[in-house]
């Protein structure tokens, strides 16, 4: 039985982030590294104009833009995020994101835990 927590992704490797997830024409390409009750870990990659709808979480989200630039809503406000920065999106606060080009992020949600 395998007991990682971590998926998808190999172990005692050197990687690049960037590489670990392949643009996709007109489509928003996910690939989960870890998935629980206290925290989740994906990378995306977005193809230009694609985007993900106003939503809040339940959990605080932080992306870190990996390639390319995307606009981020945050509540009332508007960033332009580009490769190598990073925005956390608080919980409960809906957020939006918008690929003005091709953009991969990594997104870290952290969960409350009661």
């Amino acid at each position: 039985m395998n007991n990682n927590l971590i998926k998808n992704i190999e172990f005692s490797t050197v990687l690049n982030m960037e590489s670990l997830v392949e643009y996709g024409e007109g489509k928003v390409i996910s690939r989960t590294l870890s998935q629980g009750k206290a925290s989740s870990v994906t990378l995306f990659a977005f193809d230009k104009d694609e985007e993900i709808s106003s939503h809040s979480s339940s959990g605080d989200a932080m992306v870190h833009i990996l390639d390319g630039e995307a606009q981020i809503t945050v509540g009332d406000e508007i960033f332009n995020v580009k490769k190598g920065e990073v925005i956390v999106m608080p919980s409960g606060v809906p957020h939006a994101l918008l690929a003005t080009e091709k953009f991969k992020m990594l997104l870290i949600v952290i969960f409350k835990q009661d």
